[in-house]
């Protein structure tokens, strides 16, 4: 077992230690030497934290020593995002300015995950900023490679946590999601990811300050983790619900909620939108579709999700407007070339007015509701996270049509995370040597049920990492 100690799961990891099959300690140096392996190639882990792993896997050991009682991640490394603040470390965010900006507190998903037993490895890097585009490019590190073919993008903003998981350098990775930031690079990547229910999990996303941000930085952003398997991604999700007085938003819902009668309904919608799909995410959701009707699920074809169009618009006014006034000095912020994909987004979409921007607001419940609706009549969607394979490294930078070609691409990320509900992205196999998936959508709060199909999808179709990056190539401007 400790010559392939970081290959287990989560879940076995966890017990390892817990069983003094192994120590905590073995079980991080045994990450730290897979880092030191791949990550050269991958540039995924950006700031490594060897020492306070360490530190911190002694501590579990010297607990269990005395008779204590380990978390349920006792022992198991995790990355944590360039945005996300780890207590000491600098939260570059990829900016050079920020190089220094050390955080004073862990933010509450890492105290949460710290306090299962769980041992911050590293830092992963994200797009300059988090708004610099899909792609994972930094100013401070550099690109970030797909370990299964470096001429695709690993995807991003949560690129860095992907590759470290899907490369076996972490067992899971702390990301978030706003739009498909933790979906679309699990996609990309082989491994499956959770965006949370609005109000799941508490989290903290102001920035350089006490202040926090506007209503859609507040109501979009939601903290996820990465995983390899869905059973790592269940324990992930256990250990991060809850409430915490940081977040006012968190609020007290049970993990689990009432079992459904009869076969669950899964509504399938390979093309949302009608804006075309790739035959191979075509073929992903179809092989999904029959794994879930094999499970006992009841899978009906619906024509469509609500008023997808809709919500793509008001979620693009909304955002636009509260970026505007802060537009000049993020720009200044985001390095050569960093602001061409938000610049291309701000020119197709002005600001809003005053008036406009109640309206909106209101745009925003009514869509909601239509949501909520549709999922009372099917508590579980199934369909694509990215409507291709893997695309290019920063095609949505490069023009405009690149630019539109992504945002259609995510467009059922996008919208479900305008609407609030869960998301559990899950590999179904793979096609011309990269990997496919799905996302299973719910009703809000039910992360359990699409856990639960994520789960079936995952028993049928199989888990496609950890595995060795296959090389580094240029990546396009």
């Amino acid at each position: 077992m400790r010559d392939a100690l970081w290959k287990l799961s989560a879940a076995e990891q966890a017990e390892a230690v817990r069983n003094a099959e192994v120590s905590a300690v073995e079980l991080v140096d045994s990450h730290l030497e897979r880092i030191a392996e791949v990550n050269p190639r991958a540039n995924a882990v950006t700031q490594l934290l060897a020492e306070r792993a360490r530190e911190d896997a002694a501590r579990t050991d010297r607990r269990r020593a005395a008779g204590e009682t380990l978390g349920p991640l006792a022992g198991v490394p995790f990355t944590v995002k360039e945005s996300i603040a780890v207590e000491g470390v600098p939260t570059t965010f990829g900016v050079e300015r920020f190089r220094d900006l050390v955080a004073s507190a862990d933010a509450p998903p890492v105290a949460r995950l710290r306090a299962a037993g769980a041992v911050p490895i590293g830092h992963s890097n994200i797009p300059t900023l988090i708004l610099a585009g899909m792609h994972t490019r930094s100013e401070l590190f550099g690109d970030t490679v797909n370990p299964w073919d470096g001429g695709r993008t690993p995807g991003g903003s949560s690129g860095g946590d992907a590759v470290a998981v899907a490369t076996g350098m972490a067992a899971i990775g702390l990301g978030n999601d706003s739009g498909g930031s933790v979906r679309v690079p699990a996609q990309f990547c082989g491994v499956a990811g959770l965006k949370p229910s609005t109000g799941r999990f508490p989290a903290d996303h102001r920035f350089l300050g006490p202040d926090d941000p506007g209503p859609a930085s507040q109501l979009l952003v939601t903290d996820g983790p990465l995983a390899r398997t869905v059973g790592d991604l269940r324990l992930a999700y256990e250990v991060l619900t809850g409430t915490d007085p940081r977040d006012p938003r968190a609020v007290p819902v049970p993990a689990y909620g009432e079992p459904l009668p009869g076969p669950v309904k899964v509504a399938v919608v390979t093309d949302p939108g009608g804006h075309g799909v790739h035959p191979t995410v075509r073929g992903a959701v179809a092989a999904a579709a029959d794994a879930l009707r094999d499970a006992g699920y009841e899978v009906r074809e619906v024509r469509d999700v609500p008023r997808m169009d809709e919500a793509l618009e008001a979620y693009g006014r909304i955002t636009a407007t509260e970026f505007a006034p802060s537009w000049p000095a993020v720009r200044g912020l985001l390095g050569e070339g960093g602001d061409r994909y938000l610049e291309m987004a701000m020119e197709r979409t002005p600001p809003a007015s005053a008036a406009e921007f109640m309206h909106l607001m209101g745009l925003w419940m009514n869509i909601r509701r239509s949501w909520a609706e549709f999922l009372d009549a099917y508590p579980l969607l199934l369909g694509p996270v990215f409507t291709e394979p893997p695309v290019e490294p920063g095609l949505e930078s490069r023009d405009r049509s690149g630019r539109d070609r992504v945002a259609s691409g995510m467009r059922l990320c996008t919208v479900s995370s305008f609407v609030g509900v869960p998301g559990v992205a899950v590999p179904t196999g793979t096609a011309d040597g990269l990997p496919t998936g799905v996302q299973i959508i719910g009703r809000a709060f039910r992360e359990d049920l699409c856990l639960d199909a994520a789960q079936a999808i995952e028993d049928r179709l199989g888990v496609l990492t950890p595995i060795d990056p296959i090389g580094r190539s240029t990546p396009s401007a």
